[in-house]
């Protein structure tokens, strides 16, 4: 790891939020294959899998975002950042048609799209704050929280990624092999997203306390609103609780381990 971060950093940020972006896609990659070789995963090991991928996301949304943009920028503009980035995600639930395959469609408008298309915008929506988080941890120029976040997202897109392709299944999505494709596809937009995440709070640096708090807000929205609900439905709860547990003590560790 010190060697890849002392590689990365001699190149710009923007370059560092394409490596970051990459590099998460591949994890989600991994977790999307997975279905190849993994065909019936229990639906107690996604929910408790998924459960830790939100333990993860949560330590790493406070310890690689608020925690260093308040050393930044002081309390309020993170604040400030954490509430734009609620109301934003809040706003793109409600108005971008959706479907998860527990909870069933959202959004305006949802019968005039295929459910395939529902459940591939829904994926992607739930993706697109992890990209912008790793673009902006790594524009920040502060490395070790960058790499932290990368990671974190990295972890959490493992099993991730094979809950999409079970789940691109589940709604009749063809063979196993399409279902990982699908699984792959929705993550790719965290590659765009962390190059601009990077990108715009280079080209404005009194705006990224803002941004790493508006980050850290879309990805704790994602958190409450996707994740533990959705793990929460099939009477796994008490399993997701610990895999939640379990994930904010492990990237605890690693924030502590990472020095």
């Amino acid at each position: 790891m010190e060697g890849f971060m002392a590689w990365l950093g001699a190149h710009s940020p923007v370059f560092q939020g394409l490596i970051g972006g990459l590099v998460i896609t591949a994890f989600n990659t991994v977790g999307a294959l997975l279905i190849l070789v993994w065909r019936r995963p229990s639906q107690r090991f996604l929910d408790t899998s998924l459960g830790f991928a939100a333990g993860v996301m949560l330590t790493a949304s406070f310890t690689s975002l608020i925690l260093p943009g308040i050393g930044i920028g002081g309390i309020w503009p993170v604040l400030a950042g954490i509430a734009l980035g609620i109301v934003a995600l809040d706003l793109v639930d409600h108005l971008v048609p959706h479907l998860h395959v527990t909870s069933g469609r959202e959004g305006h408008a949802t019968q005039r799209l295929r459910a395939v298309w529902l459940f591939i915008l829904a994926i992607t929506l739930h993706n697109m704050p992890e990209g912008l988080a790793v673009g902006v941890g790594f524009g920040s120029g502060y490395p070790k929280e960058a790499a932290e976040i990368m990671l974190a997202i990295g972890i959490q897109n493992l099993p991730e990624g094979l809950a999409v392709a079970v789940s691109a299944l589940s709604v009749g999505m063809g063979t196993y092999f399409y279902a990982g494709v699908v699984g792959i596809r929705a993550g790719l937009v965290e590659i765009p997203l962390a190059v601009f995440g990077a990108w715009a709070v280079g080209l404005a640096r009194p705006l990224l306390p803002y941004a790493m708090g508006f980050a850290a807000g879309a990805m704790l929205y994602v958190i409450s609103d996707e994740i533990v609900p959705e793990t929460h439905r099939r009477g796994h709860e008490r399993w997701a609780t610990w895999g939640l547990m379990l994930g904010a003590m492990v990237m605890l560790y690693l924030d502590v381990a990472l020095g």
